[in-house]
């Protein structure tokens, strides 16, 4: 057998005499806390290691980040209690505890060995809990509350350790929490009265409005201008060349043109007026979209596609900021130019993968604007640097200069008292460990002397894990790429700027990952209400967890684009898309004014009117919410009995459009009512009774039973045996309008390629508002990382396409 007398020597010097209480009741409070901090740790641990593996995005998913938010709102006061517990009954007699008040200054009158492990894990956890913490660019509510606990901690720190060595290590891990507090100020502060950041609306806002005034006066007659920078007049003879070679129309000369800010606004000359900003001279260091796109052949290929189509992301998400700042949409002169750039210079060239790659990367940087827990809104090479290099050195400063504080300015003392104060370290961590597993079957306190000693090498893992992988996510940002590559075309030709760009890029390559938060699309179908997996009696946001989500299909992008060229006037086929003649132009619009919900669509696709398709009365609903319940259980219905036959490739498609868009319409019904244009409350009511109806009409067995051909068919012909007076709602009209379409004289194919235009037009009427509680509805869902319909919603914001309550307005192309 193993001699213990050597790990009872050590465990008594160090944990195990330290770990035992006075009573039972105090004991059992401790190892719960033990447990729970055990738990908690490895819940961290859990985030940090596989959700970093697999995400390198800035923003946290709004499950895990209400689970920790709601578990840390608790943390610090009932630490706070088990500490106070600790701290008095500590495993010391009458006696001890009258010579410890007697010789203050002493080990003996310190904190207790469990009291000194509580206090660090409050330290721990208040370090690492910036990764729930979002950084806000404006407004102090976090941070005064974590203001309140750092002062809290640091209270602890130094009003309870009185041994130098001690308060030296618990000082360090306060001043590290300190700092944190500072930098997030300093991030609020710095984003709130940056031109780039919390001012860059009203920057933008009055700098779109002066270039169009001073393209006006170029295109009428050209006038002197000597406020301009030397890569302005650049600026305007490459616009003059580009006209003269290529011609305006040209899909390359749409970007090329393109005046949009990607960066640069700090170095803008303006000046504050009743109405925002007034810009009186444009520097050389502003970085257009067009500057970006002017780069010769050699520097296009060493910046690629990729990098030039996230620049124009940036520039589209300052230009769609003002819609969540309140302040005026977006003029025709805009639109129309964003329009140009977006079919022409975007989906002309490139195809709707390109486009909606720009508009995902958009919505992603509003997701991180708003809700970043990495400060990527202030990318620069700059901040770069200070943040992360010369930051630490500043820091390892303070921290040396606490330590020596702390020893009274005797640096020989407080190191020695470093080691002999702090029993832990002076017995050796691994010796320490080694004896705690060797007598953790005999002894309770060595069993849970190892858990704390677990639990809190698992925070400091944590903790060092987090500040790494800050650095990386911070490093392989979208807003730090935009940054480095606006850097790059402003000074040009930089050999060792080009070598950290080529190398910042190759790492981005390796983490092809990023998030794309808005890609991908919520499928939910009502008729697969049933257990399992999803049940009527469910509660929505149980019901909304167990809901799947897949990508968008090419099909439903081309389908939608094309659609929204045809609404802003453009010729689809042949490809790439061109301007209609005015009155052609106009023409279109309105006819898809009249079709825009969906249901004309249909008459007007099988060539005859809404009487003489006799479509159920429901279809002509002025509730959208309800055209989509009735047209998803139709769809839904004929997707499982009567699936298209030969599936060539023009009806897959068709089919994949029909089926998605109205799986994902569903979901907006039951999940997300905000984002529709009916009002929420109707919306709600017309959900539950559709639940109801649905389970009225299949009856018990079918509804949990059935599945399939079989179920679709019990949804058609009703339950004969339930004998009440039901009411007939969207079941009943979506039973009808399955059966119609299935009676109808156009083949099953056919039928396929209807549905998926009405779901294209439905899901394009949804989409635009002009309404700010539609647009606030917007905002709202960006922490749960965006819908796809924001992803439309700021598509056709750009273009022009805007609806007043229930109307779609189109802003007439030039």
């Amino acid at each position: 057998m193993a001699d213990y007398s050597y790990c009872n020597n050590v465990l008594e010097k160090s944990v195990s005499g330290n770990f035992t209480y006075v009573d039972t009741t105090s004991e059992a409070s401790m190892a719960s806390a033990s447990v729970f901090m055990f738990v908690l740790a490895g819940f961290f641990f859990n985030l940090n290691l596989f959700g970093g593996l697999s995400n390198v995005g800035a923003i946290l998913g709004p499950r895990v980040r209400l689970l920790f938010t709601s578990s840390l709102s608790l943390f610090l006061p009932v630490m706070s209690y088990l500490f106070s517990e600790a701290k008095n009954t500590a495993t010391v007699g009458v006696k001890d505890v009258i010579e410890a008040r007697m010789n203050v200054g002493q080990q003996n009158a310190d904190l207790s060995f469990m009291a000194g492990v509580i206090l660090i894990w409050m330290l721990l956890v208040e370090l690492i809990r910036k990764k729930v913490d979002e950084i806000a660019m404006r407004g102090y509510s976090g941070t005064i509350h974590r203001a309140g606990r750092v002062a809290w901690l640091g209270g602890l720190v130094f009003f309870n350790i009185h041994s130098s060595g001690r308060r030296a290590v618990f000082g360090v891990l306060w001043v590290l929490c300190a700092t944190k507090l500072v930098q997030r100020i300093a991030f609020t502060e710095v984003g709130k009265r940056s031109y780039s950041c919390g001012k860059n609306p009203r920057i933008i806002t009055s700098y779109m409005s002066s270039s169009s005034s001073d393209d006006d006066d170029d295109d009428s007659e050209p006038k002197p201008q000597p406020q301009l920078q030397p890569r302005h007049h650049q600026r305007l003879e490459m616009k003059k060349r580009i006209i003269q070679q290529q011609g305006s129309e040209s899909e390359d000369a749409m970007l090329k043109l393109c005046r949009y800010i990607v960066m640069g606004e700090e170095d803008l000359d303006v000046k504050a007026t009743a109405d925002g900003y007034k810009v009186r001279d444009t520097r050389d260091s502003l970085v257009t979209v067009g500057d970006i796109w002017l780069c010769d052949d050699d520097e296009r290929k060493f910046i690629g596609d990729e990098l030039r189509r996230l620049s124009l992301s940036f520039a589209l998400f300052k230009l769609l900021r003002r819609r969540f700042e309140h302040l005026p949409e977006m003029s025709a002169v805009e639109t129309n130019e964003c329009r140009d750039i977006i079919f022409k210079g975007l989906y002309g060239k490139e195809g709707a993968a390109a486009v909606f790659e720009v508009m995902n990367s958009e919505i992603n940087f509003l997701i991180e604007y708003y809700h970043s827990v990495v400060p990527v809104v202030l990318a620069s090479p700059f901040f770069f640097l200070a943040n992360y290099f010369l930051l630490p050195v500043v820091v390892a400063g303070v921290c040396l200069m606490t330590v020596i504080l702390c020893g009274g300015g005797d640096v020989q003392y407080i190191f020695g008292s470093i080691n002999k104060d702090n029993s832990v370290l002076s017995s050796g961590i691994l010796n320490t460990t080694i004896c705690l597993l060797l007598t953790a079957t005999k002894m309770a306190s060595s069993f849970f002397g190892i858990i704390n000693l677990a639990v809190t090498f698992l925070l400091y893992t944590i903790y060092v894990y987090e500040e790494v992988w800050e650095f990386f996510v911070f490093l392989l940002s979208n807003w730090f790429a935009v940054s480095l590559l606006c850097d790059y075309v402003a000074k040009r030709r930089n050999s060792a700027f080009r070598a950290f760009l080529r190398c910042v890029m190759r790492v981005r390559r390796c983490f092809s990952s990023h998030p794309r938060h808005s890609s991908s699309f919520k499928q939910f179908s009502a008729l697969n209400l049933r257990w399992p997996p999803l049940n009527l009696a469910m509660p929505t946001a149980l019901m909304q967890l167990l809901v799947s989500t897949k990508p968008v299909p090419i099909q439903v992008k081309h389908s939608i684009l094309n659609s929204l060229a045809v609404h802003c006037g453009y010729v689809v086929h042949p490809h790439p898309p061109t301007p209609l003649p005015n009155d052609a132009a106009a023409a279109a619009a309105a006819h898809r004014l009249l079709i825009s919900n969906g249901t004309s669509g249909l008459a007007a696709a099988a060539g005859r009117t809404d009487d003489q398709l006799q479509l159920p009365r429901a279809c002509k609903s002025d509730s959208i919410a309800e055209l989509i319940l009735i047209w998803h259980i139709a769809t839904g219905l004929l997707e499982r009995t009567s699936p298209p036959k030969k599936m060539s490739e023009s009806t897959r498609d068709h089919f994949i459009v029909a089926t998605t868009l109205s799986r994902y319409c569903a979901y907006l019904v039951a999940f997300q009512p905000d984002l529709l244009p009916d009002y929420s409350e109707k919306v709600e009511e017309l959900f539950v009774d559709m639940k109801t109806e649905l389970k009225d009409r299949l009856g018990c067995y079918h509804y949990y039973f059935s599945q399939g051909r079989k179920r679709a068919n019990a949804i058609v012909k009703g339950n004969d045996n339930n004998k009440k007076k039901k009411k007939k709602g969207s079941v009943h009209e979506g039973a009808e309008l399955a059966t119609l379409l299935q009676d109808q004289d156009y083949d099953n194919n056919s039928m396929w390629k209807l549905l998926a235009e009405v779901w294209t037009e439905m899901v394009v009427y949804v989409a635009p508002s002009n309404e700010e509680e539609r647009i606030m509805a917007h905002k709202n869902v960006l922490w749960q990382g965006g819908e796809f319909v924001t992803v439309l919603w700021a598509l056709m914001t750009h273009t022009g396409i805007t609806r007043d309550r229930h109307e779609i307005a189109v802003q007439n192309h030039p």
